[in-house]
């Protein structure tokens, strides 16, 4: 995935673009997302939608995942939540805004097993102000039922421009 210091969003979308539609295409994406935020990266989750304003994430149950009762481990969980909610932002960002995690809440409704599906729909802020942005992703799984639920404040500001 290509590192863009000045604009993650445009990293995003352009890596995205570039690399989905081939053959292997959104692994690869996936992989280089881990490798660029690795403790998301360390759950193994796929990337399946990507656009502005929404994203898609698969995680597949596997033993580094699971809990002592053998489901998805809550923090697994927190962190695909995160990792949609933050995809969906980042994405639809502007080059000249930043964004960053203030508050996340989870709700777990039910045991997490098998094929999970984390998504979130936002409409990204584009005013240059500094601003608060509330997100509201889900996770299912493969029968459509929500097994976790969560809200996810953004503080979204400008740039600081460079120093010379």
């Amino acid at each position: 995935m290509a590192r863009s210091l000045s604009s993650p969003g445009r990293a995003l979308r352009d890596a995205w673009h570039r690399l989905s539609p081939l053959p292997g295409g959104r692994t690869l994406f996936s992989l280089g997302l881990g490798r660029f935020v690795p403790y998301s990266g360390s759950i193994g989750a796929r990337v399946e939608a990507l656009e502005p304003g929404h994203a898609r994430v698969t995680l597949r149950e596997h033993r580094a995942v699971r809990n002592h009762l053998r489901s998805v481990h809550a923090v697994a969980l927190v962190n695909v939540l995160e990792l949609a909610s933050g995809l969906a932002m980042l994405a639809g960002l502007p080059d000249e805004l930043r964004a960053i995690v203030l508050h996340l809440e989870v709700d777990f409704l039910k045991k997490a097993r098998g094929v999970l599906t984390a998504e979130c729909r936002c409409v990204p802020p584009s005013a240059p102000v500094e601003q608060e942005a509330w997100l509201e992703p889900v996770v299912t799984d493969a029968a459509g039922d929500v097994v976790a639920r969560g809200r996810v404040r953004w503080l979204v500001r400008p740039v600081e421009p460079a120093h010379a």
